[in-house]
């Protein structure tokens, strides 16, 4: 198969294709066979007309026509493989139906929009600032206060009610007379503070003391289901008020909520497992470090149609994962403050990030001539099989048939090149500085 391209406008190129008649003639043969098989023709079992019948009583058109839609994809995605081109839309294919003619070469063009192909420079080396991973012994305090927060006892106190305070409250709901009962509970044991049923609840609980009764109106929140913004009455009789009791730290307590016999050795043993999780982060956050450090590289002007489908994407994601959270997206972004048209722009600017970054790794890879293996794809997919909680031989039938697997591999390949970055850079301390203009961004 012989193939010509020509770049007729920014992003946009023409294939001119070629295929000898005898490298397209077992396509042929199926074009026939397939044929034969959609018709009935008197003397002849189904699918066993031979080609001259066929071309008699059905028609060569008919052949050619099937040929063509069965293999003319096929050769086009040769072309686009020989090219190394990445298409973001769909081919616009010619070809001359009358031309066509068995015994001679096939001809056609097909005309697509590309991503842009990057030859990037200067990428090793980068400057990527890393934070402190050391962990401090506040840190592991606050760890141990945890602990003791999960083995804390409550008991009662004499005091009023303030936030972070448990009160024991029979609670009940009317709505005209008649009694709520999902918002009726009696013994209910609840933490000031947290707004968990209603804030205006946490509102009337503040300062009161056992014995104390309270009463207000309010309309149902969206939980309520069927009866959200109802007008109803609470009634609320506080029966008890308690406080947390933690344990003391001490090796007591390390021997209470840990196997270790002294508190030291607890401490110690946290210490470690902090490193190792605080380690991990530093490392992720110098991978986007490496990234926003390689996109600064990147000058180019994106596709319109690339840019558009990356950030309808992302809006879609984000409608999707707030529905399964029971939220609207309206209702979301009036939460944030944002309207819709904000979040779009906000959700644009991050589709060109990532599109430039993917092009930037993309371009390390192939100057670096890094490959994706059969390993590399094996132990993918047993890892994405783990956490789906499925077996590698399903998944990788999953993959295949949602055309995944090329997304797979073109992930591997970046992850390597990010890998390659990360190794060539230039891995410096954070400074203050730094880390104060990350906590205003």
């Amino acid at each position: 198969m012989q193939t010509t391209i020509e770049e007729t406008e920014k992003y946009k190129v023409k294939l001119s294709i070629e295929v000898p008649p005898e490298e397209y003639k077992k396509d042929v043969d199926k074009a026939y066979r397939a044929v034969a098989q959609a018709v009935r023709i008197p003397g002849f079992r189904k699918g066993k007309a031979p080609r001259q019948i066929i071309d008699t009583q059905i028609g060569r058109e008919a052949v050619i026509e099937q040929f063509l839609r069965d293999s003319l994809y096929t050769y086009y995605m040769e072309a686009v493989r020989e090219h190394d081109l990445a298409p973001i839309t769909d081919p616009e294919i010619d070809v001359d139906i009358d031309e066509v003619d068995f015994d001679k070469p096939l001809g056609f063009t097909a005309e697509v929009e590309i991503r842009p192909r990057l030859q990037l420079e200067g990428y090793k080396g980068l400057r990527v600032e890393r934070p402190d991973a050391d962990i401090t012994d506040e840190e592991v305090d606050v760890y141990v206060d945890r602990l003791r927060d999960r083995f804390a006892e409550l008991e009662a106190v004499e005091h009023p009610a303030t936030a972070g305070d448990f009160v024991v409250i029979d609670l009940r709901c009317t709505a005209g007379g008649e009694e709520v009962a999902e918002a009726t509970q009696a013994d209910f044991l609840y933490e000031v503070g947290t707004g968990l049923l209603e804030p205006k609840l946490d509102e009337e609980l503040m300062s009161k003391r056992g014995g104390d009764i309270v009463k207000f109106d309010i309309e149902l929140p969206e939980s309520f289901g069927e009866r959200s913004g109802q007008e109803v009455s609470f009634s609320v009789l506080v029966k008890d008020v308690k406080s947390k009791r933690l344990p003391d730290a001490d090796d007591a307590f390390a021997k209470t909520a840990s196997e270790f016999d002294t508190l030291d050795e607890l401490k110690s043993d946290l210490r470690e497992k902090l490193g190792e999780a605080k380690g991990r982060e530093v490392d992720a956050v110098v991978r986007e470090r490496t990234v926003s450090a390689v996109v600064e590289l990147v000058d180019v002007e994106l596709p319109e149609r690339l840019v558009e489908e990356e950030t309808e994407r992302r809006v879609q994601t984000a409608i999707e994962r707030y529905e399964r959270l029971g939220v609207t997206l309206e209702a979301a972004l009036d939460q944030q403050g944002w309207d819709e048209a904000q979040f779009r722009a906000d959700a644009r600017d991050h589709a060109t990030r990532a599109i430039k970054a993917d092009l930037a790794l993309e371009s390390v890879a192939k100057q670096e001539e890094l490959e994706v293996s059969a390993e590399d794809l094996a132990a993918e997919v047993n890892s994405l099989a783990q956490a789906l909680g499925r077996d590698a031989k399903s998944t990788v039938k999953a993959l295949n048939e949602a055309g995944q697997m090329t997304s797979l591999a073109s992930d591997i390949i970046r992850a390597k090149a990010l890998d390659l970055l990360v190794e060539n850079a230039e891995i410096v301390p954070e400074t203050s500085e730094s880390e104060d203009q990350g906590a205003e961004g």
